[in-house]
């Protein structure tokens, strides 16, 4: 049921929400089951990922193994590094900081590390291109991150994964989780100018009543202070290019004008703001929208930490499917039953 319903959609996102919550193997596990089935993947990654020890923990972290005949994009230096044999089908003009991009398929199976498009619109690009290859799907494996400028929302779905990492405590943890959903479901707002917005990278816009898009010379949401006075001069409709953080929904929650305040950003993943403040600034009247909103079709489990704390599986699983209302998926388990 889990691959049926992923192969409904044409391309899949897969975010952790922290390090060793099961992305990677999950990630291992679709590939092996749509390979079973006859189906083939096209393989990416916002930023790097595959590495076998985390950089972050020094953690071992399960590596990406790529199946015959899987179409796979990473960089010129992660895929000199490939443990694989395979075809180039196609190099980029255009490079990241790891050089060009390389689109290749897959002659002899092993394993690789994704290294891949670092702006939402290269990564829509990517994808689009990716698809002229047949795969009956195109799954990305992203990242929340303040640093990654991609984003797992460029997809049709996404799977998120959670744990034992993210939280020992049970109520925090399907908290936590549960927030992280909740900023998934984010409305999207509509408008003529998306591709103009996903092409701003940094500072902050207003968006008047005609349509049209004022920079607002406020180099980012994290440096208001001294900028106040320019928030509004354009109207009510604002949009954060980079992050959002308590900061800004603070103020803008201070506003006269609250109900009539919306505030844009990418997606779901630039908002670092705590729950209280965007709770807060929701129950004022305040509105936020997403440019990019993806379907979030299930949330996979890991219910062991890096330090070897383990939780109850079936009591994780159940909480959050009734918190979430989504189905929850153990897959190490489902694996060895």
């Amino acid at each position: 049921m889990f691959i049926d319903d992923i192969l409904k959609y044409r391309s899949l996102s897969m975010v952790g929400m922290e390090k060793n919550t099961g992305k990677t193997e999950v990630f291992n596990y679709i590939i092996r089951q749509l390979e079973q089935r006859g189906k083939r993947a096209a393989v990416t990654s916002i930023g790097i990922d595959g590495e076998n020890v985390d950089l972050v923990t020094h953690t071992y972290k399960p590596e990406i193994f790529l199946p015959e005949g899987t179409i796979f994009l990473t960089s010129e230096k992660h895929y000199k590094e490939k443990l694989l044999t395979s075809e180039i089908l196609d190099i980029s003009q255009r490079k990241t900081i790891l050089g060009r991009l390389i689109t290749a398929w897959v002659q002899m199976p092993g394993k690789v590390i994704l290294s891949g498009p670092s702006t939402v619109v290269w990564l829509k690009e990517t994808i689009q291109q990716m698809s002229m290859y047949g795969p009956d799907i195109t799954m990305v494996d992203g990242a929340l991150s303040r640093k990654s400028l991609g984003s797992p929302a460029i997809t049709d779905c996404m799977i998120l994964t959670t744990g034992a990492a993210l939280s020992s405590h049970l109520p925090e943890l399907i908290s936590k989780t549960k927030q992280t959903c909740r900023l998934i479901a984010l409305e999207p707002y509509q408008t003529q100018h998306q591709e103009e917005l996903l092409n701003l990278e940094n500072g902050m816009y207003a968006i008047d009543n005609d349509g049209v898009i004022h920079d607002l010379e406020i180099p980012s949401s994290l440096l208001l202070q001294g900028y106040k006075n320019r928030l509004f001069q354009y109207g009510l409709t604002i949009y954060a290019a980079g992050i959002v953080t308590d900061k800004l929904l603070d103020l803008l929650r201070m506003q006269k004008e609250i109900q009539d305040t919306v505030l844009i950003v990418k997606d779901f993943s630039r908002i670092y703001a705590t729950r209280d403040a965007v709770s807060a600034f929701l129950k004022k009247g305040g509105r936020i929208n997403v440019l990019l909103k993806t379907k979030l079709i299930a949330v996979c489990i890991n219910p062991t930490s890096p330090s070897g704390y383990a939780m109850d599986s079936d009591q994780l699983k159940a909480e959050l499917e009734m918190a979430l209302q989504l189905p929850v998926y153990d897959i190490k388990k489902q694996s060895n039953e």
